[in-house]
């Protein structure tokens, strides 16, 4: 009887698999042509074969990635899935901005919070919002990425970099690491985002006997500060509304039960994929002190995915010092979170739209 392969080896094996060059996807009497893109190394786990196809005919970003530098022998599903989640976040920012992932969900997000922040800097603050889930992580630009960056991405093990493009110097950086993946990919600024835009790509959701359900990609009606919908006495200050507004366009990529709790543009605390609300608020809170931002909680600001369906939520946010929230709204127990709120001096702006993401 043969030794099994080391998981190890696993994780670095590519496996063949047979899928057809080509599928199409027919809704309605609109035509779909994909075109397999690439093999994967496997798929969500080392033995599943997988591979990658992008729609012919449609502007691309994540179909169309060049990888500059292949490490462990190409992309897992995984890498993918975390290089399309990390340019959706990050292509929310106007200002240059940079998410770490891991399983999907960002464990760290930082855009530039004041003129002439460095690229390298705003980096730090995504990783280090959470530096050992970031261990292992794919980190996404929406900016070309300068050598100082390449350089402090390096201290740390990163399995994948995506960006629009790289400086002079960057490679030089990445080729120190055998194993991290280098991925160009462009046309951010024609991705759908909001309400108005284009309704495509369709979501595709396929359930384990094969069948599908088929939704409008999910946009979001808050484009700016005169779309948050303050309901409390008090109102955000220009810094509070700017990172509440960070806060939820992070949070609408946050597995649900989803909260982010966010400072001066970079989060502190990422709460994901809870059964309740307030323990997502909890998770988000005690992960930002485990990680050394207990000082920086107080005038942070906290961004929920649905609504809070009871005061407790706002108590906690009022015990540990944050001075703003935004959520969607609805609950039958508004009333008593907006004076919960305001006997606080809490913030809080309503949304009007909930950002549930299941994956």
């Amino acid at each position: 009887m043969s030794k099994p392969k080391s998981m190890r080896r696993k994780y670095r094996t590519a496996l063949e698999e047979s899928f057809p060059e080509e599928m199409r996807i027919m809704i309605g009497g609109h035509e779909t042509v994909y075109r397999k893109r690439m093999s994967l190394r496997y798929g969500e786990n080392p033995h599943q074969p997988a591979a990658f196809y992008a729609p012919l005919g449609m502007p691309l970003t994540v179909g169309d990635v060049d990888i500059l530098k292949t490490g462990k022998r190409g992309l897992s599903m995984t890498n993918v899935e975390d290089v399309n989640n990390s340019l959706r976040i990050v292509s929310y920012f106007e200002e240059p901005a940079c998410a770490v992932m891991k399983h999907v969900n960002p464990s760290g997000v930082a855009a530039r919070n004041s003129p002439g922040e460095p690229l390298r800097e705003i980096y730090a603050k995504a990783r280090d919002c959470d530096a050992l889930a970031a261990f292992g992580s794919v980190v996404g630009f929406n900016t070309v990425v300068d050598a100082g960056t390449a350089e402090e991405i390096m201290n740390s093990y990163v399995e994948g970099v995506v960006a629009p493009g790289y400086e002079h110097g960057c490679m030089e950086h990445f080729e120190k690491k055998k194993d991290i993946r280098i991925m160009q990919a462009n046309g951010l600024d024609a991705v759908s985002r909001y309400v108005g835009d284009p309704l495509e790509p369709l979501d595709i959701s396929v359930q384990m006997d094969g069948s599908i359900v088929l939704q409008a990609p999910m946009l979001t009606k808050i484009r700016g500060p005169d779309d948050l919908r303050f309901v409390t006495e008090r109102k955000a200050t220009l810094q509070e509304v700017k990172d509440l507004l960070f806060s939820w366009y992070v949070d609408m990529n946050v597995r649900s039960n989803g909260v982010v709790l966010s400072k001066n543009n970079a989060t502190i605390g990422v709460g994901t994929g809870q059964q309740d609300r307030v323990t997502a608020v909890k998770l988000a809170l005690e992960k930002a002190a485990m990680r050394g931002h207990g000082d920086a909680i107080q005038g942070s600001v906290l961004a929920s995915d649905g609504f809070f369906p009871f005061r407790d939520s706002v108590d906690l946010l009022a015990e540990h010092g944050v001075t703003a929230c935004v959520q969607p709204g609805g609950s039958v127990k508004d009333k008593e979170v907006i004076e919960a709120c305001d006997e606080n001096g809490i913030a809080m702006a309503f949304t009007d739209e909930r950002c549930f993401r299941h994956f």
